[in-house]
């Protein structure tokens, strides 16, 4: 069984077609790129997959599970975590009651007490590099320190699927192959089952998806192993805009 398949899902807004009869599939354990050009209905997807927008048409299921008309705080516990392209903690709070928050609302979240949430939170902040951080008030973090609070605040849910996007922009070229290899290692190492990224960072596209989804114009172009996607002559052509040796 998949852990997630959609079937023609499509989402309008009044006249514009955000996503537009898309299919996939997704693993367990597979490490998935989404990408593809602005306005291409990538956030859009990821918002219906996590339950920010109900689709108009078709069909999602995880675990063989119909989620399709189920809101985000119902899918979240399923094992549904994501991070947001605009960091979205809770300002006034500390990094630490953030990404206890992650623990307390994620699949542990029916058997997990305050002071357990937060040890789950301590040992996710030790892994990320949180640690000077953790008694600030998230409002007062730099806009990377956020993106590593929100990915860890993910990561505290114990996912299995966690939706990645554009988690790692903005950040330096060395610090996303830190991270690369962080998300790849606590995946495996917390059986997290799937990440799914949206990435216009081709260096973190190639670094962690064994396959690739892109989509162009809310449509799904090309769904394919890495390298044989981003050589493909359409992707080429809508989104890299030259031959991957250039």
């Amino acid at each position: 069984m998949a852990l997630l398949e959609l079937e023609n899902v499509t989402k309008r807004f009044g006249g514009l077609t955000a996503v537009d009869h898309v299919s996939l599939e997704l693993e367990h354990g597979q490490f998935v790129g989404i990408v593809g050009p602005n306005g291409s209905g990538k956030t859009t997807l990821f918002n219906v997959i996590s339950g920010v927008f109900f689709p108009e048409e078709g069909r999602i299921l995880f675990e063989g599970q119909d989620i399709t008309g189920m809101p985000p705080y119902k899918r979240a516990p399923l094992g549904i975590g994501r991070t947001f392209q605009i960091p979205r903690p809770f300002g006034s709070a500390t990094v630490r009651e953030n990404i206890a928050v992650g623990a307390m609302f994620g699949t542990l979240g029916h058997k997990t007490s305050v002071d357990e949430s937060l040890e789950i939170a301590d040992a996710i902040i030790a892994r990320v590099g949180l640690e000077a951080h953790k008694d600030k008030a998230a409002g007062t973090l730099t806009p990377v320190e956020k993106k590593l609070t929100e990915i860890a605040r993910a990561l505290a849910m114990k996912p299995k699927l966690l939706l990645m996007d554009e988690a790692m922009a903005g950040m330096h070229p060395s610090d996303i192959d830190q991270m690369v290899a962080l998300i790849k290692q606590i995946a495996r190492e917390e059986q997290i089952a799937v990440v799914a990224m949206v990435e216009h960072i081709m260096r973190a596209v190639v670094g962690m998806a064994e396959k690739v989804i892109v989509l162009h114009q809310g449509a799904k172009l090309v769904d394919a192993p890495t390298k044989e996607a981003l050589e493909d002559p359409r992707v080429v052509e809508v989104y890299l805009g030259h031959p991957p040796e250039e």
